[in-house]
């Protein structure tokens, strides 16, 4: 994807991210989602359906989308897995507060509450 298509679905607040169960079917989620140096992330629950399909099956599919989950635009085939490393996970949640602000920073609050963060897994997406 061109910096400039990716700067344009960056501009958007959700995305329906699509993975695939085992036997083909899709399974679509609204997310959130932020573009860093040409990849986007997401984040999410480690135990959550799209971590665990996307271990046995790293193809996705994204297109932006309403909070609800209404796709507003064209649906764009990728790749995706869950990092580890601590240093481009640092990157994402750098890339994500700088998108979502208060926002994130809110969400971050309740789950270090929680004791939800340290189960939390980082999602990066090619497209």
């Amino acid at each position: 994807m061109d910096a400039a298509a990716l700067a344009t679905l960056d501009a958007e607040g959700y995305i329906a991210l699509v993975t695939f169960r085992r036997d083909g079917r899709a399974v679509e989620t609204p997310v959130w989602f932020a573009a860093h140096e040409g990849r986007l992330y997401v984040f999410s629950a480690g135990n959550a359906g799209k971590v665990k399909r996307l271990r046995n099956d790293p193809s996705v599919r994204i297109a932006p989308c309403s909070v609800g989950g209404r796709v507003r635009g064209d649906w764009i085939e990728g790749r995706g897995r869950r990092i580890d490393d601590p240093d481009r996970i640092r990157t994402a949640y750098a890339a994500l507060r700088r998108k979502y602000g208060w926002q994130m920073r809110l969400t971050d609050f309740f789950s270090r509450l929680s004791g939800r963060i340290g189960q939390r897994a980082i999602l990066e997406l090619e497209v």
